[in-house]
């Protein structure tokens, strides 16, 4: 089952380190706050999950979730 990611806005303080990580998952958007952009990029083989969830682990206020088949990840 495809990863669900959600990204709380109110969190992201634009660091940048999810679209280092991911950058075919994630950017930063015109006012600096993440975003996903692709989250097929993970279907399409663009994207290791395992980038994603490092992505998730690597943001400074945790502001991405991860949640696969129904269990939280990060």
């Amino acid at each position: 089952m495809a990863l669900e990611i959600t990204i709380d806005r109110d969190l992201c303080m634009g660091s940048g380190n999810c679209s280092f990580w991911a950058p075919g998952v994630f950017d930063l958007d015109d006012d600096g706050v993440a975003v996903v952009v692709d989250a097929g990029a993970l279907g399409a083989g663009l994207e290791s999950e395992g980038k994603v969830i490092l992505a998730a682990q690597g943001c400074p206020t945790q502001a991405i979730s991860i949640v696969q088949d129904g269990v939280k990840v990060v």
